[in-house]
């Protein structure tokens, strides 16, 4: 992994979803900037966190892109459901995702391969299992303004479910993250052990 000071630059992988639901998302962050003040988590698209931030050369990006697509070409895609509001006290309010062993199992998957194939090491990670969730508000939400936020969508209803077909590598430009490249899922095992792939438009 590289270090700042080697010219190293910010990357994470997530999934980002798709139409309707990313405009969905998209709306709930810029309602938390103009009622709550919040703005920070529009600083990256709607997504779901599969491996935190790590810093890693440009020079060497093609091999980290290489190796995202070999991982894609072996893992297929999954199906995953939005359910509800919850959050981390006292500042994030987030979409939950419910419970998916598939999901899960591409996170772990995913971070094992980085830590083998590329001996990409994150701290972040120890100790600490997957909760998947889209993040709507976070670290610039005040505790005050917590409080009045999470009264009012804490028993809102959101549900919606779509198919992760790919994953997304973000990169940071020094100002925000964008997405930078997308690697598709392929693998068709995933169809064969979770038979809603096969029948749910996504």
């Amino acid at each position: 992994m590289a270090s700042k000071d080697e010219g190293g630059k910010q990357y994470f992988i997530a999934v980002v979803p798709p139409q309707p639901v990313y405009d969905d998302a998209q709306r709930l962050k810029e309602y938390f900037r103009d009622s709550y003040g919040s703005k920070a988590a529009l600083n990256s698209p709607p997504h779901i966190t599969l491996h935190m931030p790590f810093l890693w050369k440009e020079s060497r990006e093609d091999r980290l892109t290489h190796a995202l697509s070999r991982f894609a070409g072996d893992n297929g895609p999954v199906k995953i459901c939005l359910d509800g509001f919850s959050c981390f006290r006292p500042r994030v309010i987030f979409l939950d995702v419910a419970e998916s062993e598939a999901l899960t199992a591409l996170q772990h998957s995913l971070h094992k391969f980085m830590k083998q194939k590329l001996n990409l090491f994150n701290a972040n990670y120890q100790d600490r299992p997957f909760h998947p969730h889209l993040t709507l508000a976070f670290r610039d939400l005040r505790k005050e303004q917590f409080a009045r936020a999470w009264d009012e969508f804490q028993e809102r209803e959101f549900k919606a479910e779509f198919i992760a077909d790919r994953i997304i590598l973000l990169k940071h430009n020094g100002r925000m993250w964008e997405s930078y490249k997308e690697f598709v899922l392929e693998s068709s095992y995933s169809a064969e052990v979770n038979p809603d792939l096969s029948t749910t438009e996504g």
